[in-house]
């Protein structure tokens, strides 16, 4: 046996409550370690100074006083278990505060975050601007693919009014 397996068992073995084989074992290192036969020697002082110790009695009404004050504590009642608790309060209030301020951020779009949206946002923006006076899309891969589509101007460029050339013409 390994010295730490002893002194699991040398509490039983100075208490003589081993079975015979395990006592053996238990002796056999014992007779080869010092510094185990040394512990043992000093639970044995302890065990034989415990032994010497008069056994102190509990009093007549002992076990009937401590039933007595037992009994005699205030019960809680079932109505306090509703009573909030601290911990309760401060969680259901973390909870109202976290969705009050998720509910209020902002947006995450995209297109609004930046200077310039993005070249995915800008490109379904053309895509859309380019099919949205279609009245039938029976095959919409034809028509974003058809070489004509990218040909045309969307609506919101608008070639410049009459108007708007002659005043150019004439500041020149």
């Amino acid at each position: 046996m390994k010295c730490q397996e002893v002194s699991k068992e040398l509490i039983p073995y100075i208490d003589r409550r081993l079975d015979s084989a395990t006592r053996s074992q238990v002796e056999r290192h014992l007779a080869d370690c010092a510094a185990c036969r040394l512990r043992a020697e000093e639970f044995r002082g302890v065990w034989s100074m415990m032994e010497e110790l008069p056994a102190i009695e509990p009093s007549f009404g002992f076990d009937a006083h401590v039933r007595q004050r037992v009994a005699a504590q205030l019960q809680r009642g079932w109505f306090l278990w509703f009573a909030p608790q601290a911990r309760l309060a401060f969680s259901a209030v973390l909870l109202i505060a976290l969705t009050v301020w998720i509910a209020n951020r902002p947006a995450n779009n995209p297109a609004s975050v930046g200077p310039e949206p993005s070249a995915a946002a800008t490109s379904s923006e053309q895509d859309f601007n380019a099919i949205k006076n279609l009245g039938v899309l029976e095959n919409y891969d034809v028509v974003t693919k058809m070489d004509a589509l990218s040909e045309l101007v969307p609506a919101s460029v608008q070639p410049p009014n009459q108007s708007d050339r002659d005043q150019t013409e004439s500041n020149d």
